[in-house]
């Protein structure tokens, strides 16, 4: 994308996509603008001011770790292993995308109503997805890397054109926030999820309305196109799963009810055959549907509490398939077709995301303290634990070489770690 650079206070108020420079890498070990510089010299107590003088027990002092710290922050051990940190965001941050295509472009997006495309190892200068006028709550990227959407929970999407560097076009119907964006796999048709029970489907070419799918009786937590891109599948927390045709918007299954989830839907996955979507929910449990039929075909139970994340192995297929789920019970637990637990890995803090490194045996996780973590899928054992964040982790993406991972945090910033020995 090439786009001049331009000083921040000569930007163009009406432009859309404005270029920042925030301060792309951190800065360390800056001094304080209220230390007083006087050398050491002169004392700011002498004798005449001591009133009284108190022993106290070693054993009453708090440790130097970190005990009688401030509460509701995470703890935060120092450590950073980062190669690159965003620092852009004035706010907490909730969701990351890669580019499919350029390896160093990375979105995010979060609690400061904006959203940025900025690139790795490239600190210096970022691109603002203004206009949105709440949380930025997802983006996406289309197949072909041509476009970037954001859906944020005022209720709007923007399509932005990544050559171009613009807003492509505004897309509004719904009157809840977004929960999700994605793109068909095949074109440039975006569907969308709400808080007000609706999915909606536009052409983002021509900025036109396709679709309203209506059903749900609750907000829609999770959803996307099918990989053949013939089939929609939704979840809700009405603890439903509905099927879709996308052009007709006819809704072809309702799933719920025994032995289906009790409770709303957290999250969803498809896999590549377009044959199975596995759903997770408030309930700890994880059901797997086949979406031809619409019955439910395994019941996945080993989780204690909600399920936040699932993905199927990338090459999964209805005879022979794969898929890890994470969640707020510390544990990240991998399953195959037999429906018993393959592997139950583990956490310190529950688990909030989760991708398969592409083409590989391992998994990388999100957590809430703080913390990235590499598992080996067949063995169980965590290979890499990546440290940076000093509060949880709400998104992880991976580049389009898979030589980076990228990780956002409610502390505001989004990292990078290299990950080329995973793949």
């Amino acid at each position: 994308m090439q786009i001049g650079a331009q000083n921040p206070a000569e930007q163009n108020p009406s432009s859309p996509l404005s270029e920042v420079k925030p301060n792309g890498i951190e800065e360390m070990n800056m001094p304080s603008p209220n230390v007083d510089e006087d050398n050491g010299e002169g004392d700011f107590l002498d004798e005449n001011d001591i009133i009284n003088e108190y022993d106290v027990d070693e054993e009453d002092l708090p440790d130097a770790d970190g005990e009688g710290g401030s509460d509701g922050e995470e703890e935060f051990d120092g450590v950073d292993d980062s190669i690159h940190i965003f620092t852009g965001h004035t706010g907490e941050l909730y969701t990351a995308a890669c580019s499919p295509t350029d390896a160093t472009l990375v979105a995010t997006g979060g609690g400061d109503d904006k959203g940025f495309l900025w690139r790795i190892s490239q600190g210096d200068w970022a691109f603002e997805l203004q206009g949105h006028q709440d949380s930025v709550s997802s983006l996406s990227f289309s197949a072909d890397g041509q476009l970037l959407a954001s859906g944020s929970l005022d209720g709007v999407v923007k399509v932005w054109d990544i050559a171009r560097g613009e807003l492509k076009c505004t897309l509004d119907g719904p009157s809840g926030g977004i929960e999700w964006v994605r793109w068909h796999p095949k074109g440039h048709l975006l569907l969308a999820g709400s808080e007000d029970s609706s999915v909606w489907m536009w052409n983002a070419d021509r900025a036109a309305f396709l679709q309203v799918f209506s059903g749900h009786g609750s907000s829609v937590t999770c959803g996307d196109f099918t990989p053949d891109g013939r089939t929609i599948c939704s979840g809700s927390d009405d603890a439903t799963l509905r099927i879709w045709n996308p052009k007709t918007a006819e809704n072809i299954h309702v799933v719920r009810g025994h032995p289906y989830h009790t409770e709303g839907l957290t999250c969803l996955t498809i896999n590549s055959d377009s044959s199975l979507a596995l759903t997770g929910s408030n309930d700890g449990s994880v059901h797997v549907v086949n979406i031809s039929t619409g019955k439910v075909v395994s019941s996945l139970s080993a989780h204690s509490d909600s399920v936040e994340c699932a993905a199927f192995e990338a090459s999964s297929r209805r005879d022979g398939w794969r898929a890890a789920t994470g969640g707020m019970d510390k544990k990240l637990i991998i399953w195959d077709q037999h429906s018993s637990p393959r592997c139950i890995c583990d956490h310190e803090e529950g688990v909030t995301c989760l991708q398969w490194l592409a083409g590989s045996r391992y998994i990388a996780t999100g957590c809430l303290d703080g913390k990235v973590r590499i598992w080996d899928s067949l063995s169980g054992e965590c290979v890499k634990v990546f440290s940076g964040h000093s509060d949880a982790i709400q998104s992880i993406a991976i580049s389009a070489n898979r030589d980076f991972l990228v990780s956002v945090s409610l502390d505001g910033t989004g990292r990078v770690f290299e990950i080329e020995e995973f793949r």
